[in-house]
């Protein structure tokens, strides 16, 4: 099968409007700051120094390097350079690149190496450094010689993770027609986990750790047969639909992603999806869908990106959660036992490093890659994927092209393209069209709806299409059984009062402090409640995007709903976490018109809930 699409650079696509403040928001927080906060950035080995030398410095890297030159931040970009540099003057005569002595390699998970080579591919793509085409051939043809004489091995992280390899393989393969490329490639996938073999273990969930069952794992799993599949010279047999559809039956929730903290969580409003598990996920749907042009998993993209990414950072980007929950009432440490599988008590609270680090070195990726998403190449010209605000700048067969995309999707369904060609030019534009817009318009006329629209014919200066559809807001079934409001894209929660109290100290020689420090934060508003079942929503507003588009004090577009109060109750044990179904679903008074906001606006709230009949 052939790559239906292919990514433009960062130097092709950047981003306007609220995209491009949402990555300004990232830059001038956490991500865009790790590297003077946080010892396993800032003290890595990977640069000399005593702390973690395995994953957090890939991790950072994999998105602090795409959001410096989408932004063309040159203090970033500086600081991310300075990374590279050491790394790649560190890099041993046989090509070994990771921060370990020789006879650590035997016991160092290479999960690792296939994750510094695949960010060093991405570094590439930014930069353009010609060191690094080198340097990638370097340390993957030391690899398949380390694996082939057992001086290395695939195992745990890395056995799970075996087609993360694949970004640098392909770059090779592009550039060299070595027979070790291809041998590696197949040892790889033979000795790689195979996921279809672990199904029966999804369907109930264990309070266990396990690798099999780990949600990171998973999410990243779902993107193998895109990334490996061409270089292995195999048919796409729709591992990812397959196992996607498996998992969100049984571990699924509203807002796109999978219950999973750290491992499978079964069906629970109640129960954490992990903040990498959100990030792998986009970056998989992604992946699969320049691969496949299947536009479900564009659409499922969406649904992750502007629900679950931005509910479970906070609106500075100088904090996040382990963990979120869709029906999530307060944030501070739970007192005694941890109503979690396998995560602590703070896992869900706001922080530097709310349980394990990895989050807090890989919740980069999520926006930088989004924006990298919002226009793909095609044979015959490009299509607009994710409709989001930015531009593209290319060459389409000695045509200098520039399209550009303002909109305020997701919270309003307008669009303006505009075409900018230095001559007449065969180039065609198409749009995705999601399945729920109805009422479609283009310069004022509707049309018949179709899945992708296309346009060409383009002259030589500017055309400008205005596009537009509509979309209805609907009550829907979560996989809990349950029920949720959806409008499009967005899904959308009962906002709780949210009260925020900075917590500063220093743990295991990690300070924590403002603003890089830990927030605890505690509700003070009514949540008791379920949908009523009669006239339920009752009206829309569109609002405008704000400074910070996913802000509770100004939600872009709010829908109101008649909620009638009933018996909930808490979760046994528990006096801040609610129960993961209510004690009762009978009305304890009238029905009232309340407020919701979108999903990833509200950082405690209300998103399950039943239908109550009067």
């Amino acid at each position: 099968m052939t790559t239906k699409y292919n990514y433009f650079t960062s130097k092709e696509i950047k981003p306007r409007g609220w995209l491009r403040r949402q990555l300004e928001l990232e830059a001038s927080g956490l991500v865009g700051n790790l590297d003077k906060v946080w010892p396993d950035i800032r003290d890595s080995a990977w640069i000399g120094g005593p702390c973690e030398g395995w994953e957090r410095v890939p991790y950072w890297l994999d998105g602090a390097v795409p959001l410096a030159y989408l932004l063309e931040d040159e203090d970033l970009i500086a600081r991310v350079n300075r990374y590279v540099d050491f790394i790649l003057k560190s890099q041993k005569e046989d090509g070994w690149i990771c921060p370990c002595t020789d006879e650590e390699r035997i016991n160092y998970d290479t999960w690792a190496v296939l994750l510094i080579s695949k960010v060093l591919v991405r570094y590439y793509e930014c930069s353009g450094d010609e060191r690094i085409p080198d340097a990638v051939y370097r340390i993957m043809k030391n690899y398949h010689e380390m694996l082939k004489s057992g001086k290395a091995r695939l195992f745990e992280w890395g056995e799970f993770r075996w087609f993360e390899g694949f970004p640098a393989l392909n770059f090779l393969a592009e550039r060299h027609d070595d027979t070790w490329i291809r041998e590696l490639a197949a040892y790889l996938r033979d000795n790689g986990t195979d996921y279809r073999a672990l199904k029966d273990r999804w369907v109930r969930y264990l309070n266990k750790w396990t690798l099999e069952t780990h949600i990171v794992n998973l999410n990243m799993m779902l993107k193998q047969e895109a990334l490996s599949n061409d270089l292995l010279n195999k048919d796409y047999e729709g591992i990812g639909e397959e196992l996607y559809d498996f998992l969100y039956k049984y571990n699924g929730t509203p807002a796109g992603i999978l219950t999973g903290d750290e491992c499978l969580g079964g069906i629970s409003p109640i129960h954490g999806s992990e903040l990498c598990s959100v990030v792998e996920m986009m970056d998989s749907m992604s992946q699969i869908y320049a691969y496949t042009g299947n536009a479900i998993w564009a659409e499922r993209l969406e649904k992750v990106a502007f629900n679950a990414l931005p509910a479970t950072i906070s609106d500075d980007m100088w904090s996040h959660q382990y963990v979120q929950m869709s029906n999530q009432i307060d944030c501070t440490p739970f007192p005694g036992k941890s109503p979690f599988t396998t995560n602590n008590q703070e896992a869900h609270i706001f922080g530097l490093q709310p349980h394990y680090g990895c989050c807090t070195s890989n919740m980069g990726q999520g926006w930088p890659k989004l924006a990298l998403s919002a226009f793909l190449k095609c044979t015959d010209g490009v299509i607009s994927a994710v409709a989001m605000p930015s531009e593209v700048s290319f060459n389409f067969e000695g045509a200098d092209v520039k399209v550009t995309l303002d909109t305020d999707y997701p919270f309003k369904n307008s669009f303006t393209y505009r075409i900018n060609s230095s001559c007449d030019t065969a180039m065609k534009l198409k749009v995705r069209i999601p399945s729920f817009a109805k009422n479609l318009s283009v310069n004022g006329k509707n049309i018949e709806k179709e899945d992708v629209l296309t346009f060409d014919g383009f002259m030589a200066g500017e055309t400008v299409i205005e596009l537009s559809f509509e979309c209805d807001t609907v009550i829907e079934k979560a996989p809990s059984g349950m029920n949720c409001v959806r409008r499009g894209a967005l899904l959308f929660s009962l906002p709780i009062k949210e009260e925020w109290k900075i917590v500063e100290y220093v743990r295991k020689d990690i300070e924590r402090k403002y603003p890089y420090c830990d927030y605890e934060i505690t509700g003070h508003s009514e949540w008791e409640f379920g949908f009523d079942s009669e006239n339920t929503i009752t009206d829309v507003s569109e609002n405008g995007v704000g400074s910070i588009p996913f802000a509770v004090a100004e939600p872009p577009v709010t829908v109101k709903a008649r909620l009638t109060p009933i018996d909930w109750g808490f979760e046994e044990g528990y006096d801040k976490l609610c129960a993961k179904y209510p004690s009762s679903t009978k009305a304890m008074g009238e029905s009232r018109e309340m407020t919701l906001v979108p999903y990833g606006c509200a950082k405690l709230r209300m998103t399950e809930m039943p239908l109550v009949k009067k």
